[in-house]
C-alpha cells in the first residue's frame, strides 16, 4: 500500500489530505477497469467519466481566481499512480486551459472552463514547432491582423490531444518584436476552416498526439488571451504552474514502482526465501523509497510557495522536475529489474511505467533545459548577494 503519511506534512492544509484521499478511492474503482485500446476513445471516456465526478474542477478557475498547486500536483500523483492514461487526460484539461483561466477575459472563462471542468468539452495547448522545441521564442506560425479578424499560417506539432480537443490555446507572432516579444496566444476552437490534423504521432506511451497545419484560418481578434506580444509570458506563467505538476505525475509513476516492487521481492522465492530477503535487493528497495521523498519534498516544496503568493517558482519547478522525472527513471528501472524477465513483458505493470515515464524528462522543458535553467538562476542569486 502506497505510503501516505507525506500527507501530513506541513505543506498542506486539511482539505488537501481529503482531497487526496477521496480521489484515490475514487480512482481505485472508477480506474481499474479503463479500456485502452483505443486512445483517442480511452480520452474522452476517461474526461467524461472526471468530469461527471467533479474531478475536474481543479483544473481552472472560472472566476480568474489563483489555481491551486498543491491539489493540482496531489491529482497528478494519484491518478498517475492508479492509470497514466488518466493523468494525461486530467493534465492536458488543465494546461489546455491553463492561460484562459489565468489571462482569459471574463467572457472567454465563461465560455470555456465550465465546459472542460465538467468533462464536456477538451482542451490541448498549442505552443510547440517543428523547428522550436524548447526554443519557444523561435516560433513562426504567423497571426496577421486582417481588420477584426486574425489570419493564421503555419504549423504545430507534438501537440497532445491534438485531433480530439475542441478547444486550443494557440501560440502564434504577430510581429509585435524580434523573438519571443513577438508572440501572443490565441482561443482557437476545432473545426475552423483552414485549420487541419495533418499528422498523428505515435509514441512508446501512446496518447493522442498530433500535427496541426493552419491555412489562412481566420479568427476574431477578440480570441486572443491577453495583449497583442504578451504570448511568451503568457507561455511561461502558465508552465511555471504546470511544470511542478508533471514532477507528480513521475512521482506518482514512482510510487507505483515501489508498491510492484515491494509486492514481488515479498513474494517471489529464491532458494526457499523470499527475494526481498537478499541485502542487495534491500539495497535497491531503500534507493527507491529514498528517492520518492526526496522527489515529494521537491514537489510539494514549488507548489507550497506558489500558493503562498511568490509570482514565479521558475528555480523551484525546475529542481522538482528535473530531480522527480530523473529518478522516477531510476526508480522504475529498478521494479523492472527485480521483476527479472517479466519486467519487460507487455501487460506486467512495471513495463507500462518503464514507457510512461520517459516522456516525462522531455516534454514541458528538457531535463537539460532545467539544468540551464537552475544553474542561471544560481549565478543570477550569486551576483545579487
Amino acid at each position: 500500500m502506497t505510503d501516505k503519511t507525506f500527507l501530513n506534512w506541513p505543506f498542506f492544509e486539511e482539505r488537501h489530505g481529503m482531497y487526496a484521499r477521496e480521489l484515490d478511492a475514487w480512482a481505485a474503482d472508477a480506474l481499474k477497469a479503463m479500456d485502452h485500446s483505443d486512445n483517442d476513445q480511452a480520452c474522452r471516456d476517461l474526461v467524461r467519466l472526471m468530469g461527471d465526478a467533479g474531478w475536474l474542477m481543479p483544473t481552472s478557475a472560472p472566476d480568474g481566481a489563483l489555481l491551486d498547486v498543491r491539489t493540482l500536483c496531489l491529482s497528478r500523483e494519484t491518478l498517475a499512480r492508479h492509470d497514466g492514461l488518466a493523468d494525461f487526460a486530467f493534465a492536458m484539461q488543465g494546461l489546455g486551459t491553463g492561460a484562459i483561466s489565468l489571462f482569459g477575459t471574463p467572457a472567454q472563462r465563461g465560455e470555456w472552463l465550465p465546459l472542460t471542468q465538467t468533462g464536456k468539452a477538451i482542451s490541448a495547448f498549442a505552443l510547440t514547432e517543428p523547428q522550436s522545441g524548447s526554443d519557444v521564442a523561435n516560433s513562426t506560425l504567423t497571426a496577421t491582423r486582417d481588420g477584426n479578424d486574425y489570419i493564421l499560417n503555419g504549423e504545430k506539432t507534438w501537440i497532445s490531444n491534438g485531433g480530439i480537443a475542441d478547444v486550443y490555446t494557440l501560440f502564434a507572432r504577430t510581429g509585435d518584436g524580434p523573438g519571443a516579444q513577438g508572440l501572443s496566444a490565441f482561443v482557437v476552437p476545432a473545426g475552423l476552416p483552414g485549420f487541419e490534423v495533418v499528422e498523428r504521432l505515435q509514441v512508446i506511451a501512446p496518447h493522442p498526439l498530433a500535427t496541426l497545419r493552419f491555412s489562412d484560418c481566420r479568427i476574431p481578434a477578440s480570441a486572443m488571451l491577453g495583449e497583442s506580444g504578451q504570448g511568451f509570458k503568457i507561455a511561461m506563467g502558465v508552465l511555471d504552474v504546470f511544470r511542478s505538476t508533471v514532477a507528480a505525475a513521475a512521482l506518482g509513476f514512482a510510487r507505483r514502482a515501489l508498491d510492484e516492487a515491494l509486492h514481488r521481492v515479498t513474494t517471489r522465492h529464491v532458494q526457499s526465501a523470499p527475494l526481498f530477503d537478499l541485502q542487495m535487493v534491500q539495497g535497491h528497495i531503500a534507493d527507491m523509497a529514498l528517492d520518492i521523498d526526496a522527489s515529494a519534498l521537491l514537489i510539494y516544496r514549488a507548489a507550497w510557495t506558489k500558493d503562498s503568493g511568490a509570482p514565479r517558482i521558475t528555480r523551484e519547478t525546475a529542481m522538482a522536475k528535473l530531480f522527480s522525472t530523473d529518478q522516477a527513471q531510476k526508480v522504475i528501472d529498478k521494479a523492472v529489474q527485480l521483476h527479472g524477465g517479466d519486467g519487460v513483458r507487455h501487460g506486467v505493470k512495471v513495463e507500462e511505467l518503464y514507457r510512461d515515464i520517459r516522456a516525462l524528462r522531455i516534454y514541458e522543458g528538457a531535463s537539460d533545459v532545467q539544468r540551464v535553467v537552475i544553474a542561471r538562476q544560481a549565478i543570477a542569486d550569486h551576483h545579487g548577494s
